[in-house]
């Protein structure tokens, strides 16, 4: 299965700025960058809902497409996988600003609300909402009672 955006030449810092503005037209205010090892991994952003104000964390996990981009390799060359790594972190933002866009148009055309979509992003300083409902091995979700589909 090829990955999406997997030949991206957009440098990640153009990427980056595309969602900062993006995000920053959807209103959100006080964008922010985490870097690890001089590279972006994640953007955070607060965002005025009319219950209060949150700040969502956005991570970009380039390590994790490197390792499906290596996975698809038979035989790299020398210098191969470097060229991948830096491919892996433009593939990873080009992602991320497609999930953006996707879900900003969504909220846009009343299918979702915002935090539908971003809730498992919701950011306490700390960790994700998600990060925490996993850390306490996803206590914090509903039971699991048979339903009927139909």
């Amino acid at each position: 299965m090829k990955i999406k955006n997997y030949t991206s030449t957009v440098p990640a810092e153009r990427t980056i700025a595309s969602i900062e503005k993006t995000l920053a037209e959807a209103g959100a205010s006080g964008i922010v960058k985490d870097y690890a090892a001089g590279k972006v991994i994640a953007l955070s952003f607060r965002i005025s809902l009319p219950q209060r104000d949150i700040v969502i964390r956005l991570p970009s996990n380039h390590e994790a497409v490197y390792a499906a981009m290596r996975k698809q390799l038979q035989q790299p060359r020398s210098g191969t996988l470097e060229r991948l790594r830096e491919q892996s972190i433009r593939t990873s933002w080009k992602l991320m600003q497609d999930w953006v866009e996707v879900q900003l148009t969504l909220i846009r055309m009343q299918q979702v609300d915002f935090l539908q979509v971003f809730l498992p992003y919701v950011w306490d300083g700390k960790q994700t909402f998600y990060e925490s409902i996993k850390h306490q091995n996803y206590l914090a979700l509903p039971p699991n009672e048979p339903s009927n589909p139909h």
